[in-house]
């Protein structure tokens, strides 16, 4: 989904879920928005998803969108090593509230 594409969202939507992604072992950021359906869709420029270096980066850019609140979901390195799935799919115990 391109930044625009997203502000015209929120602006029409008010059911959905913003994730923040940061990726084990990289200070990088992906934006993941959920709509009601389960429908997952990256934050991408030119049809590639966008990597953020900060969180400053990304609250000013979701801001600019119109969004207020998004969680923070954090991959588990452990869960990669061992074999099993990540947590970052499980919203419910793996996320952390963002408010800016």
């Amino acid at each position: 989904m391109e930044f625009q594409q997203l502000k015209a969202f929120v602006a029409r939507h008010d059911n959905f879920e913003i994730r923040v992604i940061g990726h084990a072992g990289s200070r990088f950021y992906q934006v993941e928005l959920e709509d009601v359906e389960g429908q997952r869709h990256m934050l991408t420029r030119a049809g590639k998803p966008i990597l953020f270096r900060s969180l400053d980066d990304v609250y000013l850019e979701l801001k600019r969108a119109g969004i207020h609140r998004a969680y923070l979901v954090q991959q588990v390195p452990h869960d990669e090593v061992i074999g099993r799935e990540t947590h970052y799919q499980d919203p419910l115990t793996s996320r952390m509230p963002l408010v800016f």
